[in-house]
């Protein structure tokens, strides 16, 4: 399998299409090539290329922010002399001044399948930005570590911020070229855009489902994102940033963990199974106990639950993490009916919405959690929304599905 930076630089008829233009490069630490060299680094080494700027998303190019939410600043390549903008700083835009350092784009960001990982919406902004302003992008693709499984609500109309920029679901099964090229149309920009695919990807082969394992190794792409298991159970468990509940930020496992210092794991996979059992299959849910570094309850013992969805037993087409971690909420909210479960604070830069609802898509989760329902009526406007999203994707899919 050939990552989309090694075929631009191994194949004349890329780099050809690209000399004697000016070359920004929107990336992080995961933007390397299967030699790991960083895409920096082998663009300005490559003989005809002329690179000019660089652009960091959440975390920044170096991936040196820790932690969630926390803006990064301009910056000058110490290497390369060229500058490095922030797209998570004083703006998420592009500006004048940004927009002049460069000619074409090249967008090379790992993703983790998920449409709340801000570098989605981040590859979003600027095919906007250059749509107004006649810039070229291309899309150095890579895959999609949670595959092509469908998940949670569609983004609904008034609840879109910089976790929700389009209507896709939560776990949407797409590259970030395919997603490319659906956002080009379905918002009839005038951009152009070129994906500079995978060659031999196949996101639907075991054990990896999405992830080559044992052909790419894994680069953590923001610092709390360190391994394929991380990323397989994200859709859901990022659900925890909105709530007081842990999702084990501070500790080796984060979102993979979630949990409280008032919590009883059994009580919760009992109450679970009571109400969804079918949401609990294809990984294992095992009680366990942690003590966050940093971040909500440092330095307390927490009591909750792990997902482990490395084992061999483990079912990538039957898991499903948004529902998951969503009974898991349900669960406390029956144990713990009068506690105040949903987190109140600003949540990537919004002030006066739920960070709950910002994440979901609607605020039909959170009414789910704290209500009586039964879960058909959340897997009722779930799968309606998944069903429409499998055909809405159907006619930009570049690899198998």
């Amino acid at each position: 399998m050939r990552l989309g930076i090694d075929r631009l630089l191994e194949e004349s008829k890329w780099t050809a299409a690209l000399s004697g233009r000016r070359l920004g490069v929107l990336g992080h630490p995961a933007s390397v090539n299967r030699s790991f060299v960083h895409t920096l680094d082998a663009l300005a080494s490559t003989t005809g290329l002329r690179l000019t700027a660089a652009f960091g998303p959440q975390h920044g190019m170096r991936g040196d922010v820790q932690d969630n939410m926390i803006e990064s600043a301009d910056d000058v390549d110490s290497v390369h002399g060229i500058p490095v903008f922030s797209l998570y700083g004083q703006t998420r835009r592009l500006t004048a001044e940004m927009l002049d350092t460069f000619d074409v784009l090249l967008v090379d960001l790992q993703d983790l399948g998920c449409r709340i990982y801000t570098f989605l919406t981040t590859m979003f902004y600027v095919l906007e930005d250059c749509a107004k302003h006649g810039k070229s992008v291309w899309i150095l693709d890579r895959p999609n570590p949670a595959g092509r499984p469908v998940e949670g609500r569609i983004l609904q109309p008034g609840w879109t911020s910089f976790v929700g920029h389009a209507p896709t679901p939560i776990r949407h099964g797409l590259t970030l070229g395919e997603l490319a090229l659906w956002f080009k149309r379905a918002r009839a920009l005038d951009v152009d855009l070129e994906i500079v695919a995978m060659d031999g990807y196949d996101p639907t082969l075991a054990p990896g489902y999405g992830w080559p394992l044992g052909e790419l190794s894994w680069v953590n792409p923001s610092p709390n994102a360190p391994n394929l298991s991380m990323a397989r159970c994200y859709a859901g468990t990022v659900l925890g940033e909105a709530t007081v509940l842990s999702e084990g930020r501070g500790t080796t496992r984060p979102l993979e963990l979630m949990g409280a210092p008032h919590l009883e794991p059994r009580a919760l996979l009992d109450v679970m199974a009571s109400i969804a059992p079918e949401w609990m299959e294809g990984c294992l849910l095992r009680p366990c106990y942690f003590e966050p570094t940093f971040h909500k309850h440092r330095g307390a013992l927490c009591r909750g639950l792990q997902i482990h969805v490395d084992q061999g037993d483990y079912r990538h087409n039957r898991f499903k993490p948004f529902r998951l971690v969503s009974l898991f909420l349900r669960a406390v909210r029956v144990l713990h009916p009068s506690e105040q479960l949903w987190r109140v604070f600003e949540y990537e830069y919004e002030r006066d919405r739920l960070a709950v609802d910002l994440i979901s898509g609607s605020d039909e989760l959170r009414g789910w959690v704290d209500g009586t329902q039964e879960a058909s009526a959340l897997e009722n406007i779930l799968a309606a929304d998944e069903a429409l999203w499998l055909e809405v994707r159907r006619p930009y899919l570049l690899y198998p599905s």
